[in-house]
């Protein structure tokens, strides 16, 4: 399998999250240091507004620094699960409207990748996702709950149609489909009838196989010099990473 990733988008991301995080710990700082001055009332405002906006960037930070400033980041996570997948696949990390993208045999897939940890579920008569256990801490300050996944996969598959459709001009393309992958090594997953194939990441390279043996979207047999449309789409994009 060929990795093709945007190295300086991830380097640039990383500077943000690290910036971010020591600018809000300045802005904190200097909050508390003008909420102990109890003689001029008028600094109260200040120091909230201080507060507030260091908790604000200290969110930003987190966000940052986990998806870009920590090893293994999400897209080495799946370089690693899908190790092995033959040389007709490739992996685009943050190199199109999506951040991860599987394009080979078996055909065009979104890989929406996400972190939580504990055990992830989906109730078809509710339709909802739900989580019982991971992170407290995180989950109280809004970094790693579940939220809406399925909005997030949806907005990952509109915004690959958008750009297929404005972008790319290869007949008999097929639709991208959307895997939601989850990273973890401390989550579960259980979502046999979530609309969306739903997987831990240790399951996604033997899906993937599937997906290619059951894939109609193959160069003709009779025809050896002949390319199919996902094939085409594959030599649309970019062949090296951005250094």
């Amino acid at each position: 399998m060929k990795i093709v990733t945007n190295e300086k988008y991830i380097r640039r991301n990383k500077k943000i999250g690290q910036y971010t995080t020591i600018a809000s710990l300045a802005i904190l700082v200097i909050g508390f240091i003008i909420s102990l001055d109890t003689s001029n009332p008028g600094l109260f405002g200040w120091s909230l507004l201080a507060l507030v906006i260091g908790f604000a960037l200290s969110q930003v930070g987190i966000y940052f620094g986990n998806r870009w400033g920590r090893s293994p980041r999400p897209d080495e996570v799946l370089a690693a699960g899908l190790k092995g997948l033959e040389d007709k696949y490739t992996l685009y990390n943050y190199m199109t409207v999506v951040p991860h993208l599987l394009v080979g045999p078996a055909g065009i897939w979104i890989l929406a990748t996400f972190t939580q940890r504990g055990a992830i579920t989906y109730n078809p008569d509710r339709k909802r996702w739900s989580q019982k256990g991971g992170n407290f801490i995180m989950k109280l300050f809004g970094q790693e709950g579940l939220g809406r996944p399925d909005q997030e996969v949806y907005n990952l598959y509109q915004d690959m149609q958008k750009y297929i459709s404005k972008e790319v001009s290869i007949p008999n393309l097929p639709s991208p489909q959307v895997a939601m992958v989850f990273l973890s090594d401390k989550s579960t997953v259980q979502a046999q009838d979530s609309p969306v194939p739903a997987m831990h990441i240790e399951k996604l390279k033997d899906f993937i196989r599937k997906q290619a043996k059951e894939n109609i979207y193959r160069a003709d047999v009779k025809d050896p010099d002949s390319v199919d449309p996902v094939r085409r789409f594959q030599q649309f994009l970019p062949e090296e990473s951005v250094v």
